[in-house]
């Protein structure tokens, strides 16, 4: 798949090209974002983006809305481009993950302002806190949304820790959703590389 940084309607490939390209490389983008992927607890998922999965939801989105206008990619391109993150950001998405439509329903009324708790530790440095859903609201007063965008703001000094191997834990501190968890080295070693973009 065509990388330069940049994802503009020029550097995505045609539905036809994408097809064929897909029979072939779909197996790794799926291990790419599960390797990328890191539960919280039974019901949170955090879905750590860089440009190579943005690349792959664009393209998946246009093939299966079938949409080869320009207008129509633009949009697709708005909504998803935001989370290629750029110089020490992650960029992630948070799943909330309830079956049972009932229980969905309470929790989700129970887990206002839960996006907002979620935070990254590395080893030796303070939490750093998500920030949360700078394209629309997602939640209510009575009720947060089953999706969530976020972006972690990391220094310089955070970067070169990860990038030399440093423990990172990922948590959650919401009163109704205490979860923690230290995440896997090949994850790490997947997200390091997003801080190689300036």
């Amino acid at each position: 798949m065509h990388s330069d940084g940049q994802i503009s309607p020029e550097n995505l490939m045609s539905l036809e090209a994408y097809a064929k390209w897909r029979k072939v490389h779909q197996p790794e983008m799926v291990a790419l974002r599960r390797l990328r992927s890191v539960p919280l607890g039974e019901h949170l998922r955090v879905q750590f983006e860089n440009e190579a999965t943005v690349r792959y939801q664009i393209q998946e989105m246009l093939r299966i809305e079938k949409i080869f206008e320009e207008d129509g990619i633009l949009q697709e391109i708005a909504a998803y481009a935001p989370l290629v993150p750029m110089g020490h950001q992650w960029k992630a998405t948070l799943l909330l993950g309830y079956p049972d439509a009932q229980e969905r329903q309470r929790e989700l009324a129970k887990l206002v302002g839960v996006a907002s708790r979620v935070f990254v530790e590395v080893e030796g440095h303070p939490r750093v806190y998500a920030i949360a859903d700078e394209d629309l609201v997602r939640e209510t007063a009575t009720k947060t949304s089953a999706v969530h965008f976020l972006r972690f703001e990391l220094d310089a000094a955070m970067a070169a820790f990860v990038q030399a191997g440093a423990g990172v834990r990922l948590g959650c501190d919401h009163t109704h959703y205490p979860a923690h968890t230290d995440m896997a080295a090949p994850t790490l070693a997947s997200l390091a590389g997003d801080f190689n973009r300036a």
